[in-house]
C-alpha cells in the first residue's frame, strides 16, 4: 500500500470522526472537520491531486459556517433562557 493511498485513508477517517461529531453538536467536530483541511491541501500538493485543494477549501469553509451558525444558535438559546 503506497504511503499516498494510506494518507488519504487517515485523513478520510480523520475528517469522518469530524463530520459525526459536528453531526452531534460537539464543538470538538467542526474543530477536527476544519483544522483536518490543510492537511488534505498538502496532500493534494505533494500527491499531484489537485482536486483535492477545491475540496478541502469548500470544506473549511463550510465547517466555519456551520459553526458560527451553531454558536449562535448557542448563544440566542442562552439569551432566551
Amino acid at each position: 500500500m503506497s504511503d499516498g493511498l494510506i494518507w488519504s485513508f487517515v485523513l478520510s477517517a480523520v475528517g469522518i470522526v469530524g463530520i459525526i461529531l459536528a453531526g452531534s453538536k460537539r464543538k470538538v467536530g467542526w474543530l477536527i472537520g476544519f483544522c483536518v483541511q490543510p492537511l488534505w491541501i498538502v496532500f493534494a500538493i505533494t500527491t499531484g491531486q489537485y482536486g483535492f485543494l477545491l475540496n478541502a477549501v469548500i470544506y473549511a469553509v463550510v465547517y466555519a459556517r456551520n459553526w458560527l451558525r451553531w454558536r449562535r444558535e448557542q448563544r440566542q438559546e442562552a439569551d432566551d433562557a
